[in-house]
């Protein structure tokens, strides 16, 4: 792996309480080594009405959903300059914490689970994986829980 891996991170007032921070870096990071790649990488967490907007915006889909992913390597003839020794920009990923709250309740388990299978399931949609077929969401599924060591629950995600 060349170059560096950075990775940028938002919380929109008033979730900072939820969410732990570093421990999501922590793990972008572990998966940016277990796939070999180094990159930059963009994520915010913001509320239902934000996400809601930027999926009506880009997915022409009007409701608000727990992650999207938003590649930027490849997107136009006008990739960004990446430095030397640096990494190129990978994307960027929104995740809804309201929406990640509902879903740890109803999968049983805390928000700090919940937002770490969204980051890695962003991650892997910016990586080229995909859930449009049955073999694909096994395949993704398969990875997400091999890079986040346990498994993950079986309701099925919307990025």
């Amino acid at each position: 792996m060349t170059g560096s891996t950075e990775i940028t991170f938002h919380v929109d007032a008033p979730y900072p309480a939820g969410v732990d921070e570093r421990g999501l870096i922590a793990l972008a990071l572990r998966v940016f080594e277990t796939q070999d790649i180094a990159s930059e990488l963009t994520v915010r967490i913001v509320d239902d009405a934000t996400i809601r907007e930027l999926n009506r915006r880009y997915r022409d889909v009007d409701e608000a959903t727990d992650v999207l992913s938003f590649a930027m390597a490849g997107e136009s003839d006008d990739d960004f300059v990446t430095p030397p020794g640096g990494a190129p920009q990978l994307g960027e990923i929104v995740i809804a914490f309201p929406t990640a709250e509902r879903q740890a309740v109803a999968a049983g388990h805390d928000v700090g689970a919940e937002l770490e299978h969204l980051l890695v399931h962003g991650i892997l949609h910016l990586l080229g994986y995909d859930h449009e077929t049955e073999a694909e969401e096994r395949e993704m599924r398969a990875r997400e829980e091999a890079l986040l060591g346990r498994a993950v629950h079986g309701d099925s995600r919307t990025a």
